[in-house]
Parts: structure tokens; C-alpha cells; sequence
């Protein structure tokens, strides 16, 4: 039975699991995290620790610590870490340890709203941002930081409020955003279509580990409700919350930002991170590698060996201690397979597209709504994560989709291998029996026995369109980086059902597929030169 606004019972029992199962790794996370800086054995040249409390501009009180070289005589490079979304202040500890020990003063904070930090959660709004400020005015005053050394890192949450931090206050020279968001509309509700399982996680989380404010909680309800009267006021919310809107700020101030996110990221897919590095002119670093929301940089905060933490340190060595550590000289951007293999470097994002494949689809397509035809996006978290680890991502058989519920186009066997990198494109001309209606198209690789494992994929909505009349469909899929090896095909998929997703099909509609001798439908594979 289909809800009033369009979820199904279905998806609203995925959510309610996932975001449990979600919330309860987290808080598992939170606890080991706190352990880990007391399993650290004490020397003579530890740095020193203690726990704060930080009064904002507003008289919120923000729950830090400091972690500080043991000599107080000298100044040193200031950093901040804005704690993720759900976790505790002592999250970083285990990395303060190390940074202040390569001779950083560091004072992580505990975001207001949550754990034992006053006020309520703002979802990075201008409390946030003016929260930022005040800790490094803090810092400055009460430890041995340099006022023209101030960098921000932080994880999740914590690397969207560093980015805005850094729009906003001209101390910040430095910023390593880590798995973070630049454009928070188009990281939940790309494509007009309402990220379900990825909001019900944040949802989730902030109920039991923090308090929200009486606007995000408007802001949850609307969402899940699909109110389309309260649409605009959204995306404006959520553009105040975007680092993207702020970027003229940023590269007026010349701030040097590092951004690193993971190709399967649940929450903030990597598209947007990509489409906010090009539009950076200051001194920049872009680095997407194999993984989900903030699982590529999990053994890190643990202080195990971790290559996002390394190049972290890196950034911040060359930048607020001028270090002539080679990182300056490296291509920009750095990329990492998810079938293997090295990183590669390229000189800007638009040279990892520079080179792209159509595949033409044919026409006169039809399929009905409403049913999952068993190929989609997988499960937040679980399945980016089985592909970080073991190479499994999501997977459908070719020939057993059903074609009343999916529309399947194939290319040919490829000879020779193809290395896909950036961002597919499918255009496609659909003509709808109702004014609204939702598509999801899926990309996969497909072997020899019709086996398809999902390579990308990305939802679409639509609303106000009349019935029985073609228009244009212009989709981007979420940004991936992939082998195909030879003697596979290239496979788009797409139906109207996904778990990940709120969708908008009225019971009984159908779609068409077209591609007019005028404005021929295709896929665009964006391909690594070889």
C-alpha cells in the first residue's frame, strides 16, 4: 500500500532499519573513539590534554579539548576540528595526539546540539559558522596559537562547517574538508528526488545523540512529506548551508582547500565535491578514492596508519608551516579506482571527462511504475562499503529484469578494457502518462553470463508535466571512477522504484522511452585516455 505522499510501506520499513542500524554504528564508533586516546601510553614529551568549555557569542557553551605541544614558550599552527554529525568531542583525539605532537596546537570542539555541547542543532547555519569563530578566539587567547596559522579539518559534518567557517573568517588559511558537502540541496535531493535513507540516517542520529532545532525538525517533515508548497524554502535553507555559495568569499581570502570524499558516499555524493573544486581558484587538492560516507577515513581517528590522514597532514604542513613536503607539486587531483590499481593524477576535474563514449538508446521503450524492478542503488552504508572491501557492489541479471517494470539498453562487447572516470550522462526524451513521476537509471558492467555489478547510478523526479506529451530528460549520474574489462558490456537500466529514494509515481502510470531522428537519446561514458 502506497503512503499519501509517496513512500511506500517498503521504503518506510527500510528506513526505519537502516537508520537503527546506522545510528547504533555510529554510537558504537563514538564509544571505541573515546577509548582509544587511554590505550595510548604517557611519555615525558606527551603533549598536554584538557578538557574545555568554550562560550560562544550567543552564551552557548561548547563542550572541547585542547591538545597542545608540552612546550608552552613558542607559538604554533592553530588548527580546529568541528566534531561529525553524532559523535562526541573526543573523536579526534587520537589524531590530536599526532598533529600536536608534529607541533600543532589543536582544539576540537563538540558541535552545538550535540552531546554535551548547549543549544540546538542548526545544520551548519550561521550559529555554527559564528561558533567556528569563536573557538579559534578562543584558542588564540588561551593557548600558544599562532593568529596567522589557523587551519580547520573535520569529518562529515564537521568538514562543511570548516569550509563555511573559512568563507566567513579571513584567519582561516587552510582547510582539509573530509567527506564533507558543498552543495547540501544536491547532496539529499538531487534531482528533485528525496534521498530517503540518507535523511533518515542524519534524522535518526540527531534524535538520539543530539536536539534539533524547532527549523530543522520543519525541515525533516517537510522532506519526508514531499511538500512541494515549502519546496523553494528548502533549497534556500540548504543554500545558506552550501560552502558553494560562499566560493567567491573563499577565493577572495585565497584559503587552501584539500577536499577528499569516497566514490560510494551515501550521504554527500561525490558530484557535488567535484563541480565546487572547479569553481576554487585559490591553492586546492582534490582526492576521491574507493568507499562510503567517512569509511575511508575511519582507521585515522583511530591513530592507524590512513592515507587520507597522511595527505591531511600534508596539506597543513605545506600550508601553515610552509613545508616544501612535494605536496604542491603533485597533480591536483587524485583518483583511485574501485576495481584497483594505483591513484592517478590529472591536472583539473574537467581533464578526468575530457574523453566520453555514447551509447545510443533505442526507442519506443515503455515500462510501468511503482514496482522495484530489483535493480537499484543497494543500501547506504552496507553496499559501498562491500565494494570498498571486497570489490561487491550492488548487482542484477540482464536478462532477468523484467521489462514490463525496466527499460534495458546494452552496448556492444567491448575488445579491449575501458576505464570509466567522472560523470555519465544520460539524455533521453520521455513521455509520461501522469504530470509527476519518478526514474531512477542505473549503470552497470555486464559479463559474459548477463551478470550486471552497478558501476553508478542516479534518481530523477519530475512534476507538472502534461500527460501524453514528450519532454527532455537530462540526468547526471553520481561520479564514479571504474574498470570495465574486456569482453564486458556497458548496460543502462532504468525503473521507477528504489529503496534509496522517496518516489512520486501515481499508481498506474507508465513511461516511454523516445529518441527522435531530431534529439537522439544516449548514454555518455566519460573515459581515461590510454
Amino acid at each position: 500500500m502506497r503512503h499519501p505522499h509517496g513512500t511506500t510501506s517498503r521504503t518506510a520499513k527500510a528506513l526505519r532499519t537502516t537508520t537503527v542500524g546506522a545510528v547504533s554504528a555510529t554510537l558504537v564508533a563514538g564509544t571505541a573513539l573515546g577509548l582509544a586516546p587511554a590505550a595510548q601510553a604517557a611519555s615525558a614529551d606527551s603533549p598536554t590534554t584538557r578538557f574545555v568549555d568554550i562560550t560562544s557569542t550567543d552564551g552557548t557553551v561548547l563542550k572541547a579539548n585542547v591538545v597542545a605541544p608540552a612546550d608552552a614558550s613558542r607559538a604554533y599552527p592553530l588548527l580546529v576540528l568541528p566534531t561529525s554529525w553524532g559523535l562526541p568531542q573526543v573523536e579526534y583525539l587520537a589524531q590530536a595526539q599526532q598533529l600536536a605532537k608534529a607541533g600543532y596546537v589543536v582544539v576540537s570542539y563538540n558541535v552545538r546540539g550535540f552531546w554535551e555541547s548547549g543549544g540546538y542543532i542548526e545544520v551548519a547555519g550561521p550559529p555554527d559558522i559564528a561558533d567556528a569563530s569563536k573557538v579559534i578566539d578562543w584558542a588564540l587567547a588561551h593557548t600558544p596559537a599562532d593568529a596567522r596559522r589557523v587551519g580547520m579539518a573535520g569529518l562529515s559534518y564537521g568538514a562543511g562547517i570548516s569550509l563555511l567557517a573559512a568563507a566567513h573568517d579571513k584567519r582561516v588559511k587552510a582547510v582539509a574538508a573530509l567527506s564533507g558537502w558543498a552543495d547540501l540541496i544536491d547532496s539529499i535531493y538531487s534531482g528533485r528526488t528525496q534521498h530517503l535513507q540518507a535523511a533518515g540516517v542524519l534524522d535518526g542520529a540527531g534524535r538520539i545523540t543530539g536536539r534539533q532545532s524547532p527549523e530543522v525538525q520543519e525541515i525533516f517533515k517537510n522532506l519526508y512529506a514531499s511538500n512541494l508548497a515549502k519546496e523553494q524554502d528548502m533549497i534556500e535553507w540548504g543554500k545558506k548551508r552550501s560552502p558553494e555559495t560562499y566560493v567567491d568569499a573563499l577565493n577572495t581570502n585565497g584559503t587552501a582547500v584539500m577536499l577528499a570524499n569516497g566514490w560510494g558516499d551515501s550521504i554527500f555524493p561525490p558530484n557535488q565535491y567535484a563541480d565546487f573544486y572547479e569553481k576554487l581558484t585559490g591553492p586546492k587538492r582534490l582526492e576521491l578514492r574507493p568507499g562510503d560516507h567517512a569509511t575511508t577515513e575511519l582507521t585515522g581517528l583511530f591513530g592507524l596508519p590512513n592515507d587520507v590522514w597522511t595527505d591531511t597532514r600534508r596539506w597543513f604542513d605545506h600550508h601553515l608551516r610552509g613545508q616544501a613536503n612535494g605536496i604542491d607539486d603533485e597533480q591536483p587531483v587524485q583518483l583511485k579506482s574501485r576495481t584497483g590499481g594505483a591513484f592517478e593524477g590529472y591536472p583539473d576535474w574537467k581533464s578526468v571527462t575530457a574523453t566520453r563514449e555514447k551509447i545510443a538508446l533505442a526507442s519506443g521503450t515503455t515500462i510501468h511504475a511503482n514496482v522495484d524492478s530489483g535493480a537499484n542503488g543497494g543500501v547506504v552504508f552496507l553496499s559501498s562499503v562491500l565494494d570498498q572491501v571486497v570489490q561487491l557492489p550492488p548487482m542484477a541479471s540482464m536478462p532477468l529484469l523484467p521489462r514490463r517494470w525496466a527499460a534495458v539498453w546494452q552496448s556492444e562487447k567491448y575488445r579491449t578494457t575501458r576505464q570509466v572516470r567522472g560523470t555519465a550522462k544520460l539524455h533521453t526524451t520521455v513521455t509520461a502518462t501522469k504530470e509527476s513521476g519518478t526514474l531512477v537509471a542505473y549503470l552497470y558492467d555486464v559479463g559474459p553470463l548477463g551478470l550486471g555489478k552497478l558501476v553508478s547510478h542516479a534518481p530523477h523526479t519530475f512534476h507538472g508535466e502534461t500527460p501524453g506529451q514528450p519532454f527532455g530528460v537530462d540526468l547526471e549520474l553520481f561520479s564514479t571512477a571504474y574498470d570495465v574489462p574486456a569482453g564486458h558490456r556497458l548496460a543502462l537500466v532504468v525503473d521507477t522504484v528504489d529503496p534509496l529514494y522517496i518516489e512520486h509515481n501515481p499508481s498506474g502510470a507508465q513511461l516511454t522511452f523516445s529518441s527522435p531522428p531530431n534529439d537522439p537519446s544516449y548514454v555518455s561514458i566519460p573515459l581515461r585516455e590510454q
